[in-house]
C-alpha cells in the first residue's frame, strides 16, 4: 500500500555498525528492499484471492476478515518491538530473523488445509514482517550517507505505491494461474534467496550492539487490545451491536489499550512514548493515518469480494480493474506533496478526506447490473486520489511541526497507527457489509461504501480543527511501512 513516510524511523536515525563496503552497498539496498517488497505485498495480494480461498476451504466472511487483518495486525503491533530489537540484537540479525520467519510462514500459509491454519500462518507472516521492515530501513539509513542516502531512501519509498498496484495485479494473475496458494509460495524461492545473499552484502557489526531492556509487555497489550477491538468489530456483524460477545471484546480493547498507557508511561525503554499524541501535530497525523489507511484497505476487501463473489469476475478481472485505483492513489499523493508545502496540510488533508467523501458516495449507487467501469472504478479511482493527499497530509504534519529530534518518535507512532487502519477499516466494512458478502446481495455493499463516504465527511470536518495551521516547516518525503 502507499503511504507517505518519513526518512525518520524510530530505530533508524541512531547509528548501527552494518556498513558494508562501498562495491557492495547497492547490492545490499536492492536485497533489501527486495525483502521489503515481499511484505508490502501481502497486504493487499490477498484480496483478490479471498474469494477463491473460501471456495476451496469453506470460508465464512468471518474468516476471510481475519485473513487480511490478522497480517496488518500484528505488523502493526509489533513493528515497534521489532524496532527495538533491532536496536538491541542488530539490524542483520533481526532482518534475518524476521525474514526466515516470514519466509517459513509463507510456505505453511500456501500449504494450509483450513481457515484457522491459513490465519496462524498469516500471525507468522505479521510477525516476521515486524521484525524485518524497521531493521531493513535501519540499514538503509545506516549504509547510505548525504545525498546517497536521500536516493536510497527514494527507492525504498517507491517501494508502497509499486508495491499496492503489484499486490492486487500480481494476487489476481496467479489465482487465476497456479491458484491462491502461489499468492504465499511465490515468497518462498525470494525469501531463500535474500537470506542466502545478504549476509554477503550487510556484513555483521564490528561490535556488540548495545543491549536494552525490551517492553515485551506493552508488545502483547497493545497487539492484545487491538486483536480484541478487531474481534469485537467483525463479531458484530453475526451477534449485533448489541451481543455479549462483541461487547466484552470491544470492552475488553479499551481496558488493554488503558493497561498499554499506564505501562508506557511507567517503564523505562517503552515502545512508544504515547505522550506524542498530546501533540496536536503528531495526533492529527496519527488520526488521519488511521482513517485513510482504513478507507483504503477496505475499499480493496470490498471491491474485491463484490466484483468476484457478486459480480462473477475472475482473479485475473479484478486484479486489473484496480490497477486505476492504484495509480489514482499515486496522482494524489504526487499533487498533495507538491502544494502541502504552499498551502500547509490542513487544507490538503480536507480537501483529500472531502474527495473520500465523493468516491464513496459515488460507490453507494451500485446495482445488481450496473457497469463496473462507469460506477465502481471511477468511484474508487476518485476516493484514491483524495487518499493519497491524505497519506502526504498525515505524515507532514506529523513530522513537519515538529522538531528535528522528535521525527523518530513522531514517525513510530503514525507508523503504528497506518497498519492497526487497515484492520479496523477491513474489520467494520466486512460487517456491514455481510449479508452483501454472504448472500450477493447488493444492498450490504452499498450500506457499507455509504458507511465509507459519512466516514470520510467527518473526517473531513475533524482534519479542519485538529490539524494546525500554515505550512509546515519542512516537507516529510514518502516512505513505505
Amino acid at each position: 500500500m502507499s503511504h507517505p513516510v518519513s526518512a525518520h524511523h524510530p530505530h533508524a536515525v541512531q547509528a548501527h555498525p552494518e556498513t558494508p563496503p562501498d562495491r557492495r552497498r547497492w547490492t545490499a539496498l536492492a536485497l533489501v528492499c527486495l525483502a521489503q517488497f515481499m511484505l508490502i505485498l501481502d497486504v493487499t495480494v490477498v484480496n483478490v484471492a479471498l474469494p477463491s480461498m473460501s471456495a476451496d476451504l469453506h470460508l465464512d466472511r468471518e474468516t476471510l476478515t481475519w485473513v487480511v487483518t490478522a497480517y496488518t495486525l500484528c505488523l502493526g503491533g509489533l513493528m515497534l518491538l521489532g524496532g527495538r530489537l533491532a536496536d538491541g540484537l542488530g539490524a542483520r540479525r533481526t532482518l534475518l530473523a524476521g525474514l526466515a520467519v516470514f519466509t517459513l510462514a509463507s510456505l505453511g500459509t500456501g500449504l494450509a488445509p483450513s481457515g484457522s491454519v491459513l490465519i496462524a500462518g498469516r500471525v507468522a507472516q505479521g510477525v516476521g514482517a515486524a521484525l524485518l521492515s524497521p531493521a531493513a530501513l535501519s540499514i538503509v539509513t545506516t549504509t547510505f550517507h548525504g545525498a546517497e542516502r536521500d536516493k536510497a531512501l527514494g527507492v525504498w519509498a517507491a517501494l508502497g505505491g509499486i508495491g499496492s498496484a503489484a499486490g492486487v495485479i500480481l494476487g489476481g494473475a496467479i489465482t487465476a494461474g497456479p491458484g491462491w496458494e502461489w499468492v504465499f509460495f511465490i515468497n518462498v524461492p525470494v525469501g531463500v534467496v535474500v537470506l542466502v545473499a545478504l549476509p554477503f552484502t550487510v556484513p555483521a557489526p564490528a561490535r556488540q550492539a548495545q543491549r536494552g531492556r525490551i517492553d515485551l509487555l506493552g508488545a502483547l497489550l497493545v497487539t492484545g487490545a487491538t486483536a480484541s477491538l478487531i474481534y469485537g468489530l467483525v463479531k458484530a456483524g453475526d451477534a449485533g451491536w448489541g451481543g455479549t460477545a462483541t461487547l466484552v471484546a470491544l470492552i475488553a480493547a479499551l481496558a488493554l489499550y488503558a493497561g498499554f498507557g499506564i505501562v508506557e508511561g511507567r517503564v523505562r525503554a517503552p515502545l512508544m512514548d504515547v505522550r506524542m499524541l498530546s501533540r496536536r501535530p503528531v495526533l492529527a497525523g496519527a488520526f488521519l493515518m488511521l482513517v485513510a489507511s482504513a478507507l483504503l484497505i477496505g475499499f480493496f476487501f470490498l471491491g474485491s469480494v463484490y466484483l468476484q463473489h457478486a459480480r462473477g469476475y475472475t482473479p485475473l478481472g479484478t486484479g486489473l480493474m484496480f490497477l486505476p485505483v492504484a495509480m489514482a492513489t499515486g496522482i494524489g499523493a504526487h499533487i498533495g506533496s507538491r502544494l502541502i508545502g504552499r498551502i500547509g496540510s490542513r487544507p490538503i488533508a480536507a480537501a483529500g478526506l472531502a474527495l473520500a467523501a465523493v468516491g464513496s458516495w459515488l460507490l453507494t449507487g451500485l446495482s445488481a447490473g450496473a457497469d463496473v467501469w462507469a460506477v465502481l472504478v471511477p468511484g474508487l479511482a476518485v476516493a484514491a486520489v483524495g487518499l493519497g493527499a491524505v497519506f502526504v497530509a498525515a505524515t507532514t504534519s506529523a513530522l513537519g511541526y515538529i522538531s528535528h529530534q522528535e521525527a523518530g518518535l513522531a514517525s513510530g507512532v503514525v507508523n503504528t497507527f497506518h497498519e492497526v487502519g487497515g484492520s479496523v477499516g477491513v474489520a467494520v466494512v466486512s460487517t456491514v457489509a455481510a449479508g452483501g458478502i454472504e448472500t450477493g446481495a447488493i444492498t450490504g455493499f452499498s450500506t457499507a461504501f455509504m458507511v465509507c463516504a459519512v466516514s470520510a465527511a467527518l473526517a473531513a470536518l475533524v482534519a479542519l480543527i485538529l490539524l494546525p495551521g500554515g505550512r509546515p516547516h519542512h516537507v516529510a518525503g514518502p516512505h513505505a511501512h
